[in-house]
């Protein structure tokens, strides 16, 4: 399976346009997807911005594909090249395809293994929509889908079956483990098995936490009410516009860019593949300036594991907000900001030492949309800290509760959350 991506000019982009009637970029099918600009306008003083932002109109199908082997639950594995991947294959799930794609609308091969996520009886583990980037996408949601088989599977060329245990070490590999994949793994329910058994110290503390066998600061219904409560106060309005509308964004050199060079640019690829469902396509996609961050902070109280999440608003969420990790940012826009403008906690997590880090790995976003774009996610151990009105400390099992529902834990939690999880070692399960 090979893939070669070379940049190209937005507007030598094979089959799609500059919509003069919108102002979009799209597809001349009026399918896929199209790059908009978004205005953001929110109550504070001066909180308005504009934007592009992709807008995806469709629920793609993010799948696992599971089967115990001799009492030890496997997971079947795609090893897929997207275009917008720094290292070629990364292991993405069973399943990885938008509604374009498993419907046949790019006419290329059928999607392998897809039927066992349609057909009538099969056994679901999971099975919920989740948002995608709220800063990138605009109201985009997958199917994060969890199906258990106990059929003979062949893994065709190009998959693999790995314990649940090997795709957790491997988290630890930069840019192996997809963002996809990330956001199923949160998806799956461990709970009382994470009880079982567990290492001393963290280890212990997380297990306990997933077993749900200790007290938590603040009840599941206090936490529910006070995202209800957020979103049905938010003042934050969003609506589209054309790109030219933009005025910090420039559409120079073939490519959109913000006028200060922040943020990310629109950048226009073409991509050859061997082994995909077509064999050559163009499409716009997105380019981060800078490596960004995705921190938890996570503390034990009274021997339970307690994160720290903060409640995001988003411009490009179904629903407003979702909890995201503790720090959330992009760590080069935020250099010059005065103390008093840089993210809660910024500070404290870039400045943690080795000996309170428990995970460090820089991985991929979704290669299909983002070009050679990560981020660095970072689990810090720390003392219980107040606090600030966005922010409540939840066990890991609570947020596995809110995993089973659609929107409460953005991509970027999700995705942290997975990495979370994989420290706790119960064996192969």
């Amino acid at each position: 399976m090979r893939t070669i991506t070379e940049t190209v000019p937005l507007d030598h982009l094979h089959g799609w346009h500059h919509d003069r009637s919108t102002g979009f970029i799209a597809h001349e099918s009026g399918r896929f997807f199209s790059v908009e600009g978004l205005l953001v306008e929110r109550q504070s003083p001066g909180a308005a911005w504009g934007q592009p932002i992709i807008n995806q109109p469709e629920t793609g199908i993010l799948g696992f594909l599971v089967k115990e082997f001799d009492g030890i639950l496997h997971i079947l594995m795609q090893l897929k090249a997207e275009p917008g991947n720094r290292n070629g294959l990364q292991l993405s799930p069973t399943v990885q395809a938008t509604k374009s794609n498993y419907t046949g609308i790019h006419g290329g091969l059928p999607v392998p293994y897809l039927e066992y996520f349609q057909e009538p009886g099969r056994r679901i583990i999971a099975d919920v929509r989740q948002s995608e980037q709220g800063s990138r996408f605009l109201r985009k949601r997958n199917r994060n889908m969890i199906v258990e088989t106990t059929e003979p599977v062949e893994a065709r060329d190009g998959f693999v079956w790995l314990t649940l245990g090997q795709l957790h070490r491997l988290l630890a590999t930069e840019d192996l483990v997809n963002m996809s994949t990330r956001s199923v793994l949160a998806c799956l329910p461990l709970g009382n098995d994470a009880g079982a058994a567990a290492d001393e110290g963290f280890g212990t503390a997380l297990a306990r936490s997933l077993a749900a066998d200790g007290p938590a600061l603040h009840p599941l219904v206090d936490v529910l009410s006070w995202i209800t409560e957020t979103r049905t106060l938010s003042e934050m309005r969003a609506r589209t516009v054309p790109l030219d509308a933009l005025t910090d964004w420039a559409f120079t050199g073939g490519r959109i860019r913000h006028r200060a060079g922040k943020h990310f640019e629109v950048i226009g690829v073409r991509v050859e593949a061997v082994g995909r469902e077509v064999g050559q396509w163009w499409q716009p996609m997105i380019r981060a300036q800078s490596t960004e961050l995705a921190a938890l902070l996570v503390t034990r109280v009274r021997g339970v594991l307690h994160v720290l999440m903060q409640l995001r608003i988003e411009p490009g969420l179904t629903d407003t907000a979702e909890l995201a990790p503790t720090v959330q940012c992009t760590p080069a826009d935020c250099a010059q900001l005065p103390p008093e403008q840089r993210p809660p906690f910024l500070d404290l997590v870039q400045n943690a030492g080795p000996a309170d880090i428990r995970f460090d790995t820089t991985l991929s976003d979704e290669g299909g949309r983002f070009y050679h774009t990560g981020s660095r996610h970072l689990v810090v151990e720390t003392d219980w800290l107040p606090e600030p009105l966005e922010f409540r400390w939840l066990t890991p099992g609570q947020l596995e509760d809110l995993a089973q529902h659609s929107h409460y834990l953005n991509m970027q939690a999700r995705s942290v959350l997975a990495c979370l999880r994989s420290l706790y070692d119960g064996g192969d399960r």
